[in-house]
């Protein structure tokens, strides 16, 4: 219920700023104009938010055929879970890393990328789906999913004023200061970094045991480090571990809505003993 009004009020909050920055620029006109763009984009954000998170990460869906292993892993996790059996995917990306998206249990996928499986041994990366089931369990995707989406359309919404601000594009410049701090900050504001350290207990649970999650987070972070992923800002909240760690971007930092890793594998290792 909680994840549910926070997602309608992003995307409440979405709606109204898009009227204000067409009344701002249009009049009447630019009103009724950001009235639609506003439903347009947040019917958008609530029905197909996972497909642009699936997209950013370059991903396409694997069968049971083409990766039996990792499909496997998700089926037993899935059924252990008490959960429908998600869709899985498989990014193209060397950074090993892996995120659950989708509107609920019933309409979930999870991602992993081509580094992951290269990377982590089978316990290991069967703690870091478990993690992932743990969201979809407990209905995280969802805010996580919608803030993402509603955070790219405020990014678009200050490239609008942009383009039709007319010469005035100090004023434009001045809107994208202050629209992508706000981006980050409803993120922050609708995702709990606590999310993460229940996802880890949850994906524990499922286990049996938290070390191989716990080793899979230290291996994450030091490749994060170092190997670059191209996704956006605003996707990067969805990832096990935030692939942007080893980037210097403008923003990045309000971006974050990860725990340290540190205290992550204390804990996990602390409830192991």
């Amino acid at each position: 219920m909680k994840n549910t009004l926070k997602t309608a009020g992003l995307l409440a909050g979405l709606g109204a700023l898009f009227m204000v920055i067409g009344g701002a620029l249009g009049g009447t006109t630019g009103l009724a104009i950001g009235l639609l763009l506003g439903i347009a984009f947040c019917g958008g954000s609530y029905w197909f938010s996972d497909k642009l998170a699936i997209r950013a990460a370059k991903a396409q869906p694997v069968s049971r055929a083409d990766a039996p292993e990792l499909y496997a892993i998700v089926e037993d996790l899935a059924r252990r879970a008490e959960i429908p059996m998600p869709k899985v995917y498989l990014s193209p990306e060397q950074q090993p890393n892996a995120f659950a998206t989708g509107r609920g249990p019933r309409h979930a996928a999870v991602c992993v990328t081509q580094g992951i499986t290269q990377v982590l041994d089978q316990d290991e990366l069967r703690g870091v789906l478990a993690h992932e089931l743990s969201h979809v369990k407990h209905r995280d995707i969802l805010i996580g999913s919608v803030a993402a989406a509603v955070a790219l359309a405020i990014t678009f919404a200050a490239r609008m004023a942009f383009w039709f601000g007319g010469d005035n594009n100090f004023v434009a410049s001045l809107l994208m200061m202050i629209l992508a701090p706000m981006a980050a900050m409803l993120i922050q504001m609708a995702i709990s970094r606590s999310r993460e350290f229940e996802a880890d207990a949850g994906g524990a649970r499922l286990c049996g045991t938290g070390e191989p999650l716990a080793n899979a987070l230290e291996k994450i972070e030091g490749y994060a480090k170092r190997v670059p992923m191209n996704v956006p800002q605003a996707e990067a909240s969805a990832y096990i571990i935030n692939p942007l760690t080893g980037r210097k971007l403008q923003f990045a930092g309000l971006f974050s809505t990860h725990p340290p890793t540190e205290e992550r594998v204390r804990r996990l290792r602390a409830a192991s003993e």
